[in-house]
């Protein structure tokens, strides 16, 4: 079986509302490294991972899969937003139609949730109803409904942003576990500390077009760009 990375972007363009929110992006992500997207609010930032995870198409240009079989691919990735939906079931039973969605046989199912379950730290909490979780608690289970699945690649729009330092350190942990395990983390934030303690390179956008594609250590000491100059020293605005 194929790989799916690399992942290739490109001439990449979504428009909406008559304005475009990306705009011909071409990249290339490999296996491996940690990605992490920055940009101010509103550059494109969670368009752009929308884009690549499937969930919109491009306006114009092409995005490619390693693998040409689209379905497998995209069996083979996941994605977790700021806010997870819930179901209105219990903790397990979450990650259990996660497994069934992506058509895991059911005699696996109990087994592969209550692993997923544990490996984030809920498993005392499976009989809970999904809903009466705290911010915190909802973002692992969703990681851990994405763990159930073993991707390859996991999208990550923006983790931590609504969550305490608490709560923040323990979504790092799960997002560093995956990391070791082998799958590739592509994920937006808005926190630098956090851009560095988790990333590899990095993605900087602005206004729908990507800056910089360069290693975390370069990009913070040796910015390229004035506008990532002005991001790091917190002086760009909104777009």
């Amino acid at each position: 079986m194929n790989a799916i990375l690399p992942l290739a972007l490109c001439d990449v363009s979504f428009a909406a509302g008559g304005r475009a929110i990306i705009d011909r992006v071409s990249l290339q992500l490999e296996a491996g490294p940690s990605t992490i997207i920055l940009g101010a609010n509103g550059a494109g930032k969670s368009v752009l991972m929308r884009l690549m995870h499937g969930l919109i198409a491009p306006s114009a240009g092409e995005i490619r899969w390693n693998d040409a079989d689209s379905a497998r691919a995209r069996r083979r990735q996941a994605m977790v937003l700021q806010r997870p939906v819930m179901l209105r079931r219990n903790v397990l039973d979450n990650v259990i139609y996660a497994l069934q969605a992506a058509g895991v046989a059911r005699a696996e199912q109990v087994q592969l949730a209550t692993e997923a379950l544990a490996s984030v730290g809920l498993l005392h909490l499976s009989r809970r109803a999904a809903r009466t979780l705290s911010g915190g608690e909802q973002q692992r289970l969703a990681l851990a409904r994405a763990w159930a699945l073993h991707p390859e690649v996991l999208f990550l729009d923006e983790p931590t942003a609504n969550l305490d330092p608490g709560a923040t350190r323990e979504i790092e942990n799960v997002i560093k576990a995956f990391d070791a395990s082998g799958t590739k983390i592509v994920m937006s934030t808005h926190n630098l500390g956090q851009a560095r303690r988790l990333g590899d390179e990095v993605l900087f956008i602005h206004q729908g077009r990507v800056v910089e594609h360069t290693p975390v250590e370069r990009f913070f000491p040796t910015p390229a760009s004035p506008e990532a100059t002005a991001f790091i020293k917190g002086e760009l605005p909104w777009v």
